[in-house]
């Protein structure tokens, strides 16, 4: 088996119609590419639709589909019939062409999945704890690998291609927030997580920014496929971002492109140099629990129904919504935006209300000089960072580069 037929140093997204291809012999990598995302993206297609789509004649797309089906990375479809000409049969990602594993790191949690090629994720198992250390990290990923990989046949096994890292960067910081001891977390300093991932597990690791990794999930396998240009906001324990331009996630120099908690906000309570973090992140609910004595075990555990945190949750809500709306405005002042998306480690029906509440926020705010995005609510939820870190390897190995593949 050739699964591992091309390589690519950043995340990769599914392209817009647009997008040719080409039929020269050197640029084979790059067509195939462009197949698997249009098959992500619009699910079967026959070989008339994706030269329609592509621009590619009919005996390349011919030749690329029947390799890609010799490795195992497509498979063909139920057959079309009833409609005008001899029946046609459509091409489709195969589940089992490609594995990935994803792990997500969080200062209240952490996830590790298993994920097929069609983004769909097989298991998940999760821990939670009082604060991250690289140990128990490290720990978590040597108990839970083996249960994750003996779901798969052996034959399966060596299609798994690589491990997705999604952790918030320089975990250290902000540590009154976090109400870690400070000597644990500095371990983090000078911690190569993704060499240790690597020589503990034999595959190959890739690490990204979790929020980022949240907007990747969006990207690829949410709603977010969609839209071309939208800035992206997660409200995690702290809340995160990220941005993508022209179906692309920007990551910037450092990683950290998106990463909207060190914007400033306004906060009564703590007066000048407060950050959206202070006002708009699931740490600031869960210390309100706490001082009310109420447990908040619960944020951390995926629970359905928030009911029970009530009336904090109510408050912290209108607050979030209003910070969250003047973060909007600023970031876009830095660029014309026409979508915002929300998500969130929250349920569905909290995730629905902050958005409402943020539409509505909005409108109280001096818009002057830019145009109000839509603002709406992200499709792919809670569990957002782990998929997008279980799609980070798939997303750099098989899918198109948007940056590189300009018709």
């Amino acid at each position: 088996m050739t699964v591992a037929r091309t390589t690519g140093a950043e995340p990769a997204t599914d392209p817009a119609p647009q997008i040719s291809g080409a039929n020269q012999s050197g640029v084979r990598a790059h067509n195939e590419r462009l197949i698997l995302s249009l098959l992500r993206r619009h699910g079967a297609l026959s070989k008339a639709e994706i030269a329609r789509l592509t621009g590619l004649s009919a005996q390349t797309i011919s030749v690329i589909n029947r390799q890609l089906e010799t490795d195992g990375l497509v498979m063909r479809a139920e057959r079309v019939r009833g409609r005008v000409g001899q029946p046609s049969t459509p091409m489709t990602l195969n589940p089992d062409g490609v594995f990935s594993i994803g792990l997500r790191i969080g200062r209240r949690s952490a996830d590790l999945a298993l994920m097929d090629f069609t983004g769909i994720v097989r298991r998940q198992i999760r821990t939670t704890h009082a604060f991250p250390t690289p140990d128990s990290i490290m720990a978590f990923l040597a108990d839970s690998l083996p249960a994750l990989l003996g779901m798969l046949e052996p034959a399966l096994r060596d299609r798994v291609i690589g491990i997705g890292v999604a952790s918030p960067f320089e975990l250290w910081h902000w540590l009154d927030r976090v109400g870690a001891p400070s000597a644990e977390m500095q371990q983090w300093r000078g911690f190569d997580l993704v060499a240790a991932a690597r020589a503990q597990t034999g595959l190959d690791v890739m690490l990204v920014n979790d929020a980022s990794s949240a907007c990747l999930a969006e990207l690829t396998v949410g709603d977010g496929r969609e839209t071309g240009d939208f800035a992206y906001f997660f409200v995690g324990f702290f809340i995160g971002g990220g941005i993508v331009l022209n179906h692309a996630l920007q990551t910037g120099a450092t990683g950290n492109a998106g990463a909207f908690g060190p914007l400033p906000s306004r906060d009564p309570r703590r007066g000048n140099g407060s950050q959206l973090i202070d006002t708009a992140s699931l740490f600031t609910l869960e210390r309100s629990l706490i001082g009310a004595g109420v447990d908040p075990a619960d944020l951390w555990r995926q629970s359905g129904n928030w009911d029970r945190f009530e009336p904090h949750l109510t408050r912290w809500l209108a607050e979030t919504a209003q910070s969250m709306a003047d973060a909007i405005v600023t970031v876009c002042a830095v660029f014309d935006f026409p979508v915002i998306i929300v998500d969130g480690a929250f349920p569905d029906a909290v995730r629905a209300d902050l958005t409402a509440r943020i539409n509505a926020a909005i409108e109280n705010c001096n818009t002057d000089g830019i145009q109000v995005p839509d603002i709406i609510s992200g499709s792919v939820g809670s569990n957002a960072r782990v998929i997008g870190a279980s799609m980070l390897p798939i997303s750099a190995r098989f899918l198109v580069d948007r940056a590189g593949a300009a018709a």
